[in-house]
C-alpha cells in the first residue's frame, strides 16, 4: 500500500509503534550506560518507517546509511577508549529494519523482535554466567536436541508403525522433542537463576523433575525439631512447578483439556503456595546450587522416548478394552514414574481423537496428585523427624482432597450445563412448526 493511499490514522499508529520500538530499545541501552541511547535509536528506527512507508526498495540505501552510522560511532568510541560498541551497533541495524517491516505493515514482526532482542541486552550477564559455566554434556545436550528436532524427526513416516493403529512414529516423535526442548528451557533457567535462594531452586528445579529436587533440597537441611519447615516449602513449591509444567504441557497438545485440568490445579498450586508463605522463613532463602542432571541427554530422551511409547499403547488399549476408567486407572499409575510423560500421553490421545478432552484433563490432574504422594516416602528418607513427616504427609493429603473436592464440583457443573444445553435444543426442536 503506497503512503498515498493511507489515512492519517494509519500513518500515526506507524509513527506511533516505530517511536515505541525505538524508546524500547533504547532505554535498555542507555540502562546500560551506553553513549548510543533512547534518542538515537528512536530517530533511526523511524528513519527505518518512513523508508519502508515511502519507497520499500530503498531500504538498501537506508541500511548502508545506518552502516555508515554504525562506522562513525565505533571510530568515536576506539578514539575515546579503545573499545567497540558490536552489540549496541547490531541493535541499531536491526531497529532500523525493524522500522521498515513497520512501514510496510509487518507490525507483528517488527514489535515480536524488539522484544526478544531487548530481553537478550537485558539478560547479558545472566546469559554470559551461563555459557561461561557450560559443561561438556550440556553443550552435548544442545547439539543432541538439534539432532532430535532437524535431523531425526523429518526421517520418520507420518504413520502408523503397527497393524494395530496404537502407534504413528511421527506424532510419538513430536511430543518427544516438544518435552525435551521444555525440558532444557527449565534446566537453563535453573542454570541461571538457581543461585538466588532455595525457594528459586525448589521451584526451577521442580520444573526440571520435581522429585528429585525436593530430594535433593530436602537433604541440606539439618535433621532437627524444626527441619520439617523448609522441607514442606521445598515439597510445596517442587509441586506448584510441576502442577503448572503439566498444564502447559497439556495446553500446547490439548488445549480443550486445559479448561477441566485448570481448576483442580489451580486450587492446589494456590494452597501449596499459601502454605509456603505461611511458613515462609527469610534465613531459608540461603544461597544453593541445585544440581541436577540434563534432561536432555542420551539416556534420559531414550528413557522419556521409551516411557511415552508404553504410556501411549497402554493407554490406547485400556481405553480401548475398559473405558474412560481404565485410562484414569494408567494415569495415576502412570504418575508415580513420570507425571510430564503421563501428562504427554494423554494430551497425545486426546489430539488423536483416541479419549476425550475431559478425561484427558482428568487424567491430567490424576497423574498430577500421584506425583505429589511419591515425593513423600522420597523425601522421607531426608526427614528422620516424625513430626516433619505426619506434616509434610497432611499438608500433601490436603492438597489432593481440595484438587479433589474442585474436580468433583467441576464435574457436576459441567454435567449440569450439558443437561441444560440438551434441554433447551430439546425444546427448540420441538417448538419448530
Amino acid at each position: 500500500m503506497e503512503a498515498a493511499t493511507l489515512s492519517h490514522l494509519d500513518v500515526a499508529l506507524k509513527i506511533g509503534l516505530a517511536l515505541g520500538v525505538g524508546l524500547f530499545v533504547g532505554l535498555e541501552r542507555e540502562w546500560a550506560h551506553k553513549e548510543t541511547g533512547v534518542r538515537t535509536f528512536s530517530i533511526v528506527t523511524l528513519f527505518g518507517m518512513l523508508t519502508g512507508l515511502w519507497a520499500p526498495q530503498f531500504m538498501i540505501a537506508a541500511l548502508a546509511a545506518g552502516f555508515l552510522l554504525v562506522a562513525l560511532i565505533n571510530v568515536q568510541s576506539l578514539i575515546r577508549d579503545t573499545s567497540l560498541e558490536m552489540t549496541t551497533s547490531a541493535a541499531l541495524l536491526v531497529t532500523m529494519l525493524l522500522g521498515g517491516f513497520i512501514g510496510t505493515g509487518h507490525y507483528f514482526t517488527a514489535v515480536a523482535s524488539a522484544i526478544l532482542m531487548t530481553a537478550l541486552l537485558a539478560w547479558k550477564e545472566g546469559l554470559t554466567r551461563f555459557a561461561g559455566g557450560l559443561q561438556p554434556a550440556e553443550i552435548r545436550s544442545a547439539i543432541l536436541l538439534g539432532l532430535l528436532s532437524f535431523v531425526v524427526f523429518p526421517l520418520l513416516p507420518d504413520s502408523f508403525v503397527d497393524p494395530w493403529g496404537l502407534l504413528n512414529a511421527r506424532q510419538a516423535w513430536i511430543i518427544v522433542v516438544v518435552i525435551a526442548s521444555l525440558g532444557f528451557g527449565n534446566y537453563v533457567l535453573l542454570r541461571m537463576y538457581g543461585m538466588r535462594g532455595t525457594y528459586y531452586s525448589a521451584f526451577l528445579g521442580g520444573l526440571v523433575n520435581s522429585t528429585a529436587a525436593a530430594a535433593e533440597l530436602a537433604n541440606r537441611f539439618p535433621q532437627d525439631n524444626d527441619s520439617s519447615a523448609p522441607v514442606i516449602s521445598i515439597v510445596m513449591l517442587t509441586s506448584v512447578a510441576m502442577f503448572l509444567r503439566n498444564l502447559v504441557i497439556l495446553a500446547v497438545f490439548a488445549p480443550a483439556s486445559v479448561g477441566i485440568a485448570m481448576l483442580p490445579l489451580a486450587t492446589m498450586g494456590i494452597g501449596a503456595i499459601a502454605i509456603v508463605w505461611a511458613r515462609r522463613d527469610p534465613s531459608e532463602a540461603v544461597k544453593t546450587q541445585l544440581c541436577l542432571a540434563s534432561p536432555v541427554s542420551l539416556a534420559h530422551v531414550l528413557k522419556f522416548a521409551g516411557l511415552f511409547v508404553a504410556l501411549s499403547v497402554a493407554g490406547t488399549l485400556a481405553q480401548r478394552d475398559f473405558g474412560s476408567l481404565g485410562f484414569l486407572a494408567l494415569s495415576v499409575i502412570g504418575g508415580l514414574a513420570s507425571s510430564a510423560s503421563t501428562t504427554a500421553t494423554a494430551a497425545a490421545l486426546n489430539a488423536s481423537g483416541k479419549i476425550s478432552a475431559y478425561d484427558a484433563g482428568v487424567a491430567v490432574v490424576f497423574t498430577s496428585m500421584a506425583s505429589v504422594l511419591v515425593d513423600l516416602p522420597i523425601v522421607f528418607r531426608q526427614v528422620s523427624e516424625r513430626r516433619g513427616r505426619y506434616r509434610l504427609s497432611t499438608v500433601s493429603l490436603l492438597l489432593i482432597v481440595c484438587g479433589l473436592a474442585v474436580l468433583g464440583i467441576t464435574q457436576s457443573n459441567s454435567r449440569t450445563i450439558q443437561n441444560e444445553t440438551a434441554r433447551i435444543m430439546k425444546v427448540l426442536g420441538e417448538a419448530k412448526p
